[in-house]
């Protein structure tokens, strides 16, 4: 009796989940648009000239025809094969090679250096994702996100939930925790389909007349104070009018940013208290002449988005 197309497909998916998650070192459970090669020693009808493994989870092969693959490792297919060719020879020798991988997609979004879908090839841990993706981007936060498929099962982390439709399994894991070793449970192993997504880093902005000039990534559960910023943009320069600096603060709804006065010359000689930035803001000192003051004032918000550099601590 013939399964239905829907249940064969479930029926794959499973067992592709399983051979992952029952730890076999280097089992690579191959699927649709794999690309294989299959040789047999005294068939020459059977080359070993690169297949794709068809949608269906399929490949066609000269005297015994269509041979399920998708849901195999290699070794099961070369078993398979071999069963198939007892008919014509007594001790079939199969050799099955992965010529590239394609089945066992993973999405790596958000602050990495190079973000898009990378291939499985055996098993990886997220760390070792987040290395094929080129590590981390300057401008990345402190935790990393992984979306999974239901079908793979729920992910073994304890903050672990259902997205509300209930077909995907969402968890949210610090990276200094698996980074620094100091939570090694919680570096997963990554499973095909999954999404890591690795939000932006809460920042605030210093511009003007400053040294260096750029966003400044907030720590975990971190806030800067204007005075605290000022320092790691190197202080004011000589041309600086910090009685005249600003806080460029934006709000929801409102597209243009609200403009705060910061006294930076009283705060410093401790005759006002230092002011409380909110991510996102921008401190901008302006030049003490005033023409280049108004300038430099409007240019301000452009220069976030025009290649002001990142500092992390």
């Amino acid at each position: 009796m013939r399964l239905p197309a829907l249940a064969v497909a479930i029926f794959a998916l499973a067992a592709r989940a399983a051979a992952w998650q029952a730890g076999v070192p280097g089992a690579y459970v191959l699927g649709a648009d794999d690309q294989i090669a299959v040789r047999v020693s005294d068939a020459e009808e059977i080359s070993d000239k690169p297949m794709r493994i068809e949608s269906d989870g399929y490949i066609r092969l000269p005297m015994i025809g269509r041979v399920k693959a998708a849901g195999l490792t290699v070794e099961q297919l070369e078993e398979r094969i071999a069963a198939g060719l007892k008919v014509y020879m007594k001790e079939p020798d199969v050799t099955v090679s992965i010529v590239e991988f394609r089945s066992q997609p993973v999405s790596v979004i958000g602050s990495v250096k190079n973000p898009g879908v990378h291939q499985l090839q055996g098993r990886k841990t997220l760390v070792e994702i987040l290395s094929l993706a080129g590590g981390l981007a300057e401008d990345a936060g402190y935790s990393v996100k992984i979306t999974r498929l239901r079908e793979w099962g729920r992910i073994p982390l304890p903050s672990a939930k259902d997205d509300p439709t209930g077909g995907f399994s969402v968890a949210e894991v610090r990276l200094a925790g698996i980074l620094e070793a100091r939570s090694p449970e919680e570096n997963i192993i990554v499973l095909p389909q999954d999404v890591v997504s690795v939000p932006r880093a809460e920042m605030v902005y210093v511009v003007g007349q400053v040294p260096r000039a750029g966003g400044f990534v907030l720590r975990e559960r971190e806030t800067l104070s204007v005075l605290q910023a000022l320092s790691l943009a190197g202080g004011t320069d000589h041309a600086a009018a910090p009685q005249n600096a600003r806080i460029l603060r934006s709000a929801a709804g409102v597209a243009s940013r609200a403009e705060i006065p910061v006294n930076l010359k009283r705060i410093l000689a401790g005759q006002e208290p230092d002011v409380p930035l909110e991510k996102e803001d921008i401190l901008f000192i302006p030049s003490s002449t005033p023409k280049k003051a108004m300038g430099r004032l409007a240019d301000a918000a452009i220069q976030i988005t025009t290649g002001l550099v990142i500092f992390r601590r």
